[in-house]
């Protein structure tokens, strides 16, 4: 893509670790140019030092939109703020890149899409693992397995220092089955591509630094009209076991699917931001047996050669937000499956809070 005479202006708000790398590829990308860059706390003026400083700093959103008068927005702060924050953004003309999950409830992600519709302006959403190659190759090979698919996945985070801070920041307003869950709910939808009708979900408040009303454990299970069947299991806390914490499986008549992640999924890695994309290998096992009831195939290693570090996959992301900007792609499909997912996770949430099953 060619660089563009005029760089698109974009406000940086939210300095945590998924703002500060979206910065990061803001000032690597050259079609980019950062006009501010806003936090309540300190950790605007970090940014600044860590991209060599001479940013405007704003503590309000608010100011900073009229000051700056920008041609989009980053918004990586606490998902309370997501939807206000976005439409303020969308009603002065901005585009918006918005990390996951695009609101706090479902009716605040469909106000969001609403009012990009309306202003005519692009919403991306931060949906990382769509853009990782070895991901892709995964819901990829899990199309072939025929139907139905048992999709199993978690991760859990043993979090300690920085990160226990940043969760329980998280768990003043969601779930980590909401909050991370709705990731790979998303690549489940995408796995079976078909419509999902019932969920059950159980969770646990193992501690009480977070809200009476919240939980930092649970499990959730989805089951689809095809037959396919998924659970995914989240839990944040220094309590938390690594037994197990990395696990991206699935299952199909054919054969199964794994990411086998042998160093990322390794003791005391559970809270590191860039284990959690890591794939490594792929492990293709095929189910086809002779007259002897032996398997016909050998196990099938694939190494992924494209195995983008987390700064990386930040930086594909606003390669997408750009072409999206520049050659006015239509995201109508990719604000509606973020509405989808996080309307299953919410459901989730229900099913835990109500000890019920929930109906979709």
């Amino acid at each position: 893509m060619s660089q563009s005479i005029n760089p698109v202006r974009v406000l940086v708000v939210g300095c945590g670790n998924m703002g500060s790398s979206h910065a990061k590829a803001y000032q690597l990308l050259a079609d980019f140019e950062i006009c501010g860059i806003v936090s309540t706390g300190n950790s605007k003026q970090v940014l600044n030092e860590k991209l060599g400083g001479g940013y405007a700093l704003f503590d309000d959103y608010a100011t900073a939109l009229q000051t700056t008068r920008p041609d989009a927005v980053c918004i990586s702060t606490y998902p309370d703020t997501h939807e206000a924050f976005a439409i303020m953004a969308l009603e002065q003309g901005c585009h918006v890149f918005i990390e996951k999950p695009l609101a706090d409830t479902v009716e605040g992600a469909e106000r969001v899409v609403t009012a990009a519709q309306k202003a005519g302006k692009k919403v991306v959403v931060g949906y990382i693992l769509r853009h990782h190659p070895s991901w892709a190759k995964f819901v990829e090979i899990a199309h072939d397995l025929g139907r139905p698919l048992v999709m199993r996945m978690n991760l859990n985070q043993q979090s300690h220092g920085t990160m226990w801070t940043v969760h329980r920041n998280l768990m003043k307003s969601l779930s980590p089955i909401v909050d991370c869950g709705v990731h790979y709910i998303d690549v489940m939808c995408q796995m079976t591509r078909s419509k999902p009708v019932q969920v059950n979900a159980i969770g646990a408040r193992l501690t009480d630094e977070i809200p009476a009303g919240n939980y930092n454990y649970g499990q959730l299970q989805i089951r689809f009209d095809d037959g396919s069947v998924g659970w995914y299991e989240a839990g944040w806390g220094p309590m938390m076991s690594e037994t197990a914490f990395f696990v991206k499986d699935v299952i199909g008549p054919k054969g199964c699917v794994s990411i086998v992640a042998k160093n990322a999924g390794a003791a005391g890695k559970s809270d590191d931001v860039d284990s959690h994309t890591k794939t490594e290998s792929l492990r293709v096992h095929y189910a086809t047996l002779d007259q002897n009831d032996q398997f016909t195939q050998a196990d099938n290693w694939i190494d992924m050669q494209d195995e983008p570090d987390h700064q990386e996959l930040c930086n594909r992301e606003q390669r997408y937000f750009l072409s999206a900007i520049q050659n006015d792609l239509d995201l109508i499909d990719h604000l509606q499956d973020a509405v989808n997912s996080l309307r299953i996770a919410f459901a989730c949430d229900e099913s835990v809070r109500t000890g019920q099953p929930v109906l979709l």
